[in-house]
């Protein structure tokens, strides 16, 4: 299963490393409309994204939404746990990146906790329309969101899967420790997730 996933997870990479910069700014585009399908991300007031790396569908665009709503965005920073907190983000506040490389806010003092955050869009390599996801392998959200998995779904927080449709796989072998994602937004649609077989 190891092996399995690691030659995924490349093959994924380099499938979404070839997409051509217009075509990721066309997706990061198209997302905002199918983001806006989902209740909670309109009207809920803390929403945690991530910051867009090795090819990720970016997220600048529901920037202005959101703040035009008087919505709060967070972003992603790991604890010495290697769990995630939330840290409040906005464009032009300082960042610097983290020992992975990932930028992360450089205020973090009103961070926030994983189930203080009402929804969450999580980066992806791959996913299926079963609401399970392959990461990056590091386990990051599944360790800060385990809680979810004893919990009856949807529940606080939401998460939504981001990911170019290009991105979907046929079926995801879960993980004990897998979180599954309630919903998946790709450029071309919104993947109810929360009441797809397991």
């Amino acid at each position: 299963m190891t092996d399995a996933r690691t030659a995924l997870r490349t093959t994924l990479r380099e499938r979404r490393a070839a997409i051509p910069a217009a075509e990721r700014i066309a997706a990061a585009t198209a997302l905002v409309e199918h983001l806006e399908q989902v209740p909670e991300f309109i009207t809920d007031t803390n929403v945690a994204g991530y910051w867009s790396i090795g090819g990720e569908l970016p997220l600048l665009a529901i920037m202005g939404g959101l703040r035009a709503r008087g919505q709060v965005y967070h972003l992603p920073v790991i604890d010495e746990h290697k769990r995630l907190k939330f840290a409040l983000w906005w464009p032009g506040m300082e960042i610097a990146t983290n020992r992975l490389g990932i930028p992360e806010p450089v205020d973090t003092n009103a961070s926030l906790a994983p189930d203080a955050i009402d929804v969450v869009l999580v980066p992806l390599l791959g996913f299926d329309r079963r609401g399970h996801r392959l990461g990056f392998g590091g386990g990051y959200y599944d360790r800060s969101f385990a809680f979810l998995r004893d919990l009856e779904r949807p529940s606080k927080p939401l998460l939504v899967g981001i990911g170019y449709a290009l991105q979907e796989i046929d079926r995801i072998q879960p993980e004990d420790w897998d979180v599954r994602l309630d919903y998946v937004a790709t450029e071309h649609e919104l993947i109810d997730c929360i009441n797809a077989e397991a």
